[in-house]
Order: structure tokens, then C-alpha cells, then sequence
């Protein structure tokens, strides 16, 4: 990761040299580039010929103030974070510099430590914020194949197949999880064929009454059974012209599937209590969570009509195989929610991020959505913070990075990932050893006392936590 480039203006040379040591005493001293300006003119300059990260301004200068600088660091770069000294008196100035778009306010005379830490939290809200525009120009780029997200190699062939299915015009056969998506791949398929002018219609087999299932796809004549008072088109009719998904259809009742392979082969249907045929132009795409080649040996599943459906088929994959496309995933189902609740949740916590990353997803793509839409819904503040999500969720930032994640990663990225878990669970072992005593545990990581209360708040870990109970 680059270095943090940090601007600090005040006219008062005493304040420059806190900073200095601020920072030289971090125990991640050499993560951060400092540059120091004596007066707002001389920020002015730096700040028009380079980008920052942080900048953090004295309100009350000679010559251009603080809201000045404000003003110039906002102009060039928006996301930039600043943040103001005052002192007591000004501190309705800092307010309305706030308001003005700083990101927080130091209250002369203040404690390093709180100092570091407002720095620390708005470097990482700077790198949400780049985090989230680059997750949005990869949505909007070609990681998304009509609502289908995702950049990883399984998801990038699962394109080309859904590409060469939407211009063949063949029968499709999607196979996968639950959650994986087989309803938006087959809206993919009719939306870029040249059937797209035309109807999608989509039934899932599972969920029809068996007695009615018949009625519903091929339609039946006025008296065919008991209650049919008058004729009824079916969901093959429906879709002429277009496209009829049949969603789990390894659940059909056998007698149904002799018929839908038949209305397949011949491209015609007879409605219930009707001997006529009726041609129909219908492109069938069918979905299912099951293994059909099993399910046919099995004997419950016709064979004929497996292969009648297994012309193209393409298999989702499931979210564990494509864990590199989860932030991509999270991102794009927070933004989503968010608008939909008018919500101002813009990003992820790392927190957060490491533990959807690291958790199984049994539910696949579904049960992500859901996890974000309940952590946009119940979020505090702008981002989505690891107690945010499911319970089950959370657990999973307890556990090692799964290998094939870090694989998948670029570098920099895996590093930091494993740096800040190492560091977490270090932290927390440390201070279980002394009795929550951070100077003895200071002593024992080789570091200042300061330095490791840093690191604690970092990480969000308390050392009242580890004391004895009385």
C-alpha cells in the first residue's frame, strides 16, 4: 500500500513539531509521508500542485485561513479528508467547516493520542471512499453481464457461454446451487437474443399445484375437468415468440415431462381435453438445483427429456468458488439498498469486508444480498460496520483467511488482509496473557506504552476485556 500523504498547516512551529512526533512515534511511523506548511498561502501551493490524503489546518491563520485551504483541498480533490484545529473559543468555526465538507475537528490543546486517531479513521474513510468508486466504475464496466456481477475467470466464461446461448436461439439448460443466479442468466440469455422484444416468462415448477401443473403450461379446453368454465391459454402460449424459463423443473410430476419433452421435439402443444395441436415459438430455458443425470438413473427423471434439455447447459458456479467477486457482490447490493431505504451508506468497514469474504455462503449470491440489505437497513452511520451483519456472518472473521481467497488476490491487498487479522489476534492474545495489563504487554511486544494503546484502538480492541472478573 502507498504511503499516506499527510498535510499539516499552522502558523505556530510548535504545533508542526508535535505532529512530527506524532508520527515518528507510530509504531506505522513509516506508512505515512508528512508535509508541513507554515502559513495558509504556502498550503495554498502545495495543495494546487499535488494531492493529499489528509490535510489537517489551523483555522486561525495570517493571510489565507483554514476555510480557505478548505475550500482549495475540496475544489481539487473531493476526497481528500480534512480535518481543523481550533481552539475554544472557535469552535462554532469548526462546526461550520464541518458543514463545509472537514471531516472532524481537533480542540486545542489536544491529546496525541486522539490526535493519531482521528487521522487514522479519516485516512480509512479516504480509502473506503476510492474503494467504493472503484468497485462502481468496475459495475459499470465489464464485470456486470446484464445484473450478473462478478470479474473472476469462472464468472468471465459463464459470460461467453450466456453469450453464445443468446445468439444460437437453442434450448438451455442452467444447473447450479440455490442463490446462484440461474434466473438472471436466463434473463441475460432472452435480453441479449433477438427474441428480447418479446415476452420473458418465467414459472417455477416447483411451487404449481400437481394436479394443475399440466393446465398451466399447455393451457386446457372449456370443461376439460372440474371448474374449467371457460378455456385457458398456458405459459407456452404466453411466451410465443419469447422466452418460457422453467425454474426447478427437475421437480415436474413424470407424466408432465413426457409431455414437455414432446412439446419440445415437435414444437407444439395440445391443451388439457384438447386434440389439437398448436405450433408454438418458444425458446425453453429450464433451471435446476439437482443433479438430472442422477436424477434420471435414478428413474425420477425422465431420460429423453434430460437430454431433450442438456443442448447448452451452463453451470453456475457458487460463491465459494468466487470469493475474489464478493466485495464487487457487497458493493453492489449496498448501493442498491441504500437507494432503496434512502439510506447514506456509502461503504464497507474492513471489518466487515474480511468477514463476507471469509464466510462459506450456503445461500450463494441470495443470502449475501440479504446480509447487506439487513446491515444497510440496520447501520448507524455511513459505512456498514462488522456488527452490522448476520450473526453468522461475524463468526466468520474469527476464522484464517482461506487460502484460495489470498491466491486470488492482488499482493498488497492479501498482506494487509493477513497483517491486520495477524495484528488483531495478537493484540487479543497479548493482553489475555497479562490480565488486560497494557504496560506489562507494551513491555512484552517491545514497544511504548502509547504506541500499543494506538494499535488497540486501531483495532478495536479494550484491555477491560481481559481483567479479571470480580
Amino acid at each position: 500500500m502507498a504511503r499516506a500523504r499527510v498535510l499539516v498547516v499552522d502558523d505556530k512551529e510548535n504545533m508542526l513539531k508535535l505532529f512530527e512526533r506524532i508520527f515518528a512515534g507510530s509504531h506505522e511511523a513509516g506508512d505515512y509521508e508528512l508535509t508541513a506548511a507554515a502559513d495558509g498561502t504556502r498550503a495554498l501551493a502545495l495543495v494546487a500542485s499535488r494531492e493529499f490524503d489528509v490535510v489537517i489546518t489551523d483555522i486561525r491563520m495570517p493571510g489565507a485561513d483554514g476555510f480557505e485551504v478548505l475550500k482549495a483541498v475540496k475544489s481539487r480533490s473531493p476526497d481528500t479528508e480534512v480535518i481543523m484545529m481550533t481552539g475554544y473559543a472557535a469552535i462554532q468555526d469548526a462546526v461550520t467547516a464541518m458543514k463545509q465538507g472537514a471531516y472532524d475537528y481537533l480542540q486545542k490543546p489536544f491529546d496525541p493520542d486522539a490526535a493519531a486517531l482521528v487521522v487514522s479513521r479519516a485516512l480509512e474513510r479516504k480509502r473506503l471512499k476510492e474503494q467504493a468508486a472503484t468497485l462502481r466504475k468496475e459495475l459499470e464496466g465489464v464485470f456486470a453481464f446484464h445484473n450478473i456481477v462478478g470479474k473472476s475467470p469462472l464468472m468471465r466464461e459463464v459470460y461467453g457461454l450466456l453469450d453464445q446461448a443468446a445468439d444460437l436461439d437453442i434450448t438451455v439448460l442452467l444447473t447450479g446451487e440455490t442463490g446462484t443466479g440461474k434466473e438472471l442468466a436466463a434473463r441475460a440469455v432472452h435480453y441479449h437474443s433477438a427474441r428480447k422484444e418479446r415476452r420473458f416468462v418465467p414459472v417455477n415448477c416447483g411451487a404449481l399445484p400437481s394436479e394443475l401443473v399440466e393446465s398451466e403450461l399447455f393451457g386446457h379446453a372449456r370443461g376439460s375437468f372440474t371448474g374449467a368454465a371457460g378455456e385457458k391459454i398456458g405459459l407456452f402460449e404466453e411466451a410465443s415468440g419469447g422466452t418460457l424459463f422453467l425454474d426447478e423443473i427437475g421437480e415436474l410430476p413424470l407424466p408432465v415431462q413426457v409431455k414437455l419433452n414432446r412439446a419440445l421435439q415437435e414444437k407444439e402443444i395440445r391443451r388439457v381435453g384438447d386434440n389439437k395441436g398448436i405450433k408454438v415459438d418458444v425458446r425453453v430455458i429450464a433451471a435446476t438445483h439437482r443433479d438430472l443425470r442422477a436424477e434420471a438413473a435414478a428413474g425420477r427423471f425422465r431420460e429423453d427429456l434430460f437430454y431433450r434439455l442438456n443442448v447448452f447447459p451452463v453451470r453456475m458456479p457458487p460463491l465459494r468458488e468466487r470469493r475474489e467477486d464478493i466485495p464487487l457482490l457487497a458493493a453492489h447490493f449496498l448501493e442498491k439498498h441504500a437507494r432503496a431505504f434512502r439510506r447514506e451508506v456509502e461503504g464497507l468497514e474492513p471489518d466487515a469486508l474480511r468477514a463476507l469474504t471469509g464466510y462459506p455462503w450456503p445461500g450463494n449470491v441470495r443470502e449475501l444480498e440479504n446480509a447487506i440489505e439487513r446491515a444497510v437497513a440496520v447501520a448507524r452511520g455511513k459505512t456498514v460496520a462488522l456488527k452490522d451483519l448476520p450473526p453468522e456472518v461475524k463468526g466468520s472473521q474469527e476464522g484464517s483467511v482461506p487460502a484460495e481467497v489470498l491466491a486470488k488476490m492482488p499482493y498488497r491487498e492479501a498482506i494487509d488482509l493477513t497483517r491486520d487479522r495477524v495484528s488483531r489476534d495478537y493484540l487479543v492474545a497479548l493482553l489475555r496473557e497479562f490480565n488486560g495489563n497494557v504496560t506489562q504487554a507494551a513491555a512484552r511486544a517491545g514497544m511504548e506504552r502509547e504506541s500499543l494503546h494506538r494499535l488497540m484502538k486501531r483495532y478495536k480492541v479494550h484491555s477491560d476485556d481481559f481483567k479479571p472478573r470480580e
